[in-house]
């Protein structure tokens, strides 16, 4: 057998991804005897896996560890048959009605429908002390973490309609909430931005960049400094939220898939379609506004259905 047949493999469904929505559609596309594959791609199991504790996925009353919730996902998929392979799609091609999709850069995949289910990632400062105490203090996401810091002090940063929706979001939970801004004005609308000023506990810093998350094992506080006078200030604080925006992993799809300016993938209203037919997009990254486990696992669940309706109608299942 020739080299080039050895790297070139047809499968019925191909699954992009493997966080909450890649599997959730491996669980549904196998138990429909789709015999899906599944690529991993560079971060298995997506977000949660550096998420500590789940605690709003309904069925786990007692909370949840993300990288074992993410196990958890895995071995339903596999148990019902799909094909788990490590593995980072890095080029694609959708021009004819086979889909082709090349895992990294050297083995071709041809697939009659693609779920593509490669989620987003947070923006981060790139700081050491943010990275290091990632999950210990350190959040890309007030919704999922804010719970946890009831009652207590925490930092955010950013200035736009996300960081002040979750800067409003804290403040409902925390005794006090400094939102730090580099320019001298938000970026975000003036509706947001006239909320988050209303808001009693939260203190408004414009001007002010983060030096250093503070903290050995836990957030202990952050050095912030005034980029016009240059002044440092350190707010004692437990928690830090970073909200300077999200990336959608969905590069390699440019040219073939309709996306926004930001790059999250377009699709028909009510369903996971993208205008390539037998291409569906599920969770983060097709999705700006709830981007939570349960919402991408749902998406995950309609782009599995809609696969199966796409391979009943070309008469492939």
């Amino acid at each position: 057998m020739s080299e080039e047949k050895q790297n070139t493999e047809h499968v019925k469904c191909l699954i992009i991804g493997s966080g909450p929505a890649g599997y959730t559609a491996a669980i549904y596309a196998a138990r429909a005897n789709m015999e899906p594959v599944m690529y991993q791609g560079l971060q298995p199991g997506g977000q949660l896996t550096i998420t500590n504790d789940v605690e709003n996925y309904p069925g786990y009353p007692d909370g949840i560890n993300g990288p074992e919730m993410m196990i958890d996902f895995q071995k339903q998929a596999e148990r019902f048959g799909t094909d788990v392979r490590f593995g980072l799609a890095t080029k694609v091609d959708f021009t004819g009605p086979v889909h082709k999709v090349w895992v990294d850069e050297s083995k071709e995949i041809t697939a009659d429908a693609v779920i593509i289910s490669t989620g987003a990632s947070a923006k981060w400062l790139g700081l050491e002390s943010e990275d290091r105490l990632n999950g210990h203090g350190v959040s890309a996401c007030a919704v999922c973490d804010g719970f946890f810091y009831k009652g207590q002090d925490v930092a955010i940063v950013g200035g736009g309609d996300t960081a002040c929706e979750e800067a409003t979001y804290l403040a409902k939970l925390c005794n006090k909430v400094y939102m730090l801004v580099r320019r001298d004005e938000f970026r975000a609308s003036n509706i947001m931005a006239e909320r988050v000023m209303n808001t009693e506990n939260i203190e408004v810093l414009f001007h002010h960049e983060v030096k250093e998350v503070l903290g050995d094992q836990a957030v202990e506080g952050v050095l912030a400094f005034n980029n016009q006078t240059m002044e440092e200030r350190k707010l004692e604080v437990t928690g830090f939220f970073v909200a300077i925006g999200h990336k959608p992993n969905t590069d390699i799809f440019k040219g073939w898939l309709d996306m926004d300016e930001v790059g999250y993938l377009k699709i028909e209203k009510g369903t996971s379609k993208t205008k390539v037919p037998g291409v569906f997009a599920s969770g983060d990254a097709a999705d700006k506004v709830y981007r939570q486990a349960v919402t991408a696992a749902g998406t995950g669940c309609m782009a599995a259905l809609d696969a199966e309706r796409y391979l009943t109608e070309i008469g492939k299942h």
